[in-house]
């Protein structure tokens, strides 16, 4: 079969080989990356390479590529939200499973290990500020899946359909969607050891309204969390919301990538408490993700 030529308003190369957004060349990334929002968290993943290869930075999107005990990795940041991962993902892709001289999809398929490192509200008594909690399934509040095709290939209809009744969901024109995370890549970081629990991750489309947080804006669905709080189907229980989980999942599934999400809880939306110091621990996390990945 003939291949696809990708025109160059799809395929967006800049000048100097470098993908759009994020401006790296293939060369300049490696088969594992983890990921984080923040452009400053990004040094401080890199901050524990011995060597360094690139440190590249483009809008919200840094890049430093490195080697951390034999093993080489590239640390990348997303900026936050569900629109600016799937840019990522798909940027990332492109650049190890691309020719960028043909445009066209590559022969050899190259799978990419991505772990997100991020920060996150808890929403159970067992995961207090503190708690690290990897998303074993990630719930999209965003709509980003929907726009893929074969995406029945990749979710978890039959809990989409229990959250749906159980939330007596109200919010029109949006619909959740429940995607895993890669099951190896989740026994690889998370281990048996108890330093990470495994939970189901709300990705929100927003920070305030979208999280439950009421200003001056009344919400559409006053009781929304409580029920968030109150679900479950089988052993799941809802345990942390975030903004960017599902996208990552659904997105890196489709495209036979293995990737996940683990957070650092730093606000207990039960207790109403919040860290804004929380350096500590998500060093502690960033340590114990390059370690395992």
């Amino acid at each position: 079969m003939e291949k696809r030529i990708i025109p160059s308003s799809e395929m967006i190369i800049n000048n100097d080989g470098s993908i759009f957004h994020l401006h790296i060349r293939p060369e300049q990334l490696a088969d594992k990356v983890v990921l984080c929002g923040d452009p400053a968290r990004v040094k401080l993943i890199a901050d524990n390479f011995t060597d360094v290869e690139c440190d590249v930075q483009s809008r919200e999107f840094r890049t430093i590529t490195g080697w951390y005990k034999g093993k080489r990795i590239t640390a990348q940041s997303h900026g936050i939200g569900c629109d600016n991962i799937e840019i990522v993902i798909n940027e990332l892709d492109m650049l190890k499973n691309f020719d960028f001289e043909k445009r066209c999809v590559k022969d050899e398929f190259t799978q990419l290990t991505l772990v997100r490192v991020g920060t996150s509200g808890g929403l159970q008594p067992e995961t207090p500020i503190g708690t690290f909690v990897a998303a074993e399934k990630s719930i999209g509040f965003d709509g980003v899946l929907f726009f893929y095709a074969n995406t029945d290939d990749v979710r978890d209809l039959p809990y989409e359909q229990e959250l749906c009744k159980q939330l007596n969901w109200k919010i029109d024109g949006l619909k959740p969607y429940v995607v895993s995370a890669n099951k190896e890549l989740m026994e690889q970081i998370v281990g048996h050891d108890g330093k990470i629990l495994r939970g189901c991750t709300i990705a929100a489309n927003g920070f305030y309204g979208p999280q439950g947080r009421k200003l001056r804006l009344p919400l559409a669905d006053e009781d929304l969390n409580q029920k968030i709080e109150s679900f479950k189907f089988g052993h799941y229980k809802i345990t942390n919301f975030e903004m960017e989980s599902s996208a990552l999942a659904g997105l890196a599934t489709l495209l036979g990538h293995k990737a996940m999400t683990v957070c650092s809880i730093i606000a207990g939306r039960q207790n109403l408490n919040m860290n804004t110091n929380y350096i500590g621990s998500i060093e502690s996390l960033i340590e114990l993700v390059l370690d395992r990945i």
